[in-house]
């Protein structure tokens, strides 16, 4: 009976530290034009740490657009990543011709 009650302890500790080390990411529909949906699809990336965006990072649909070629845009999408609030991702998704 002891055993299993400090099984059951040792599993209510640690759950809430791997659900705390999880992390989650969200992808969102920003924007679409009426050109057709294209082939191609460029990104761009920016990371905080601490809740601070380190801005020699550039995640804007401009800088997606050039890396992935793209002068026609047909949509834009948001992705926005965290692992506990302390480090965030922000990523931008631009698909067209």
């Amino acid at each position: 009976m002891f055993k299993k009650l400090k099984k059951l302890k040792q599993i209510a500790v640690v759950l809430p530290i791997v659900a705390m080390l999880a992390g989650c990411a969200v992808t969102l529909p920003v924007n679409a034009t009426s050109n057709p949906v294209g082939t191609k699809v460029g990104t761009a990336k920016a990371t905080g740490y601490l809740g601070i965006l380190f801005f020699d990072q550039d995640a804007s649909i401009k800088t997606a657009a050039k890396n992935g070629g793209i002068t026609k845009i047909s949509t834009v999408d948001v992705k926005t990543g965290t692992i506990l609030n302390l480090i965030v991702t922000y990523e931008t998704i631009v698909t067209g011709e």
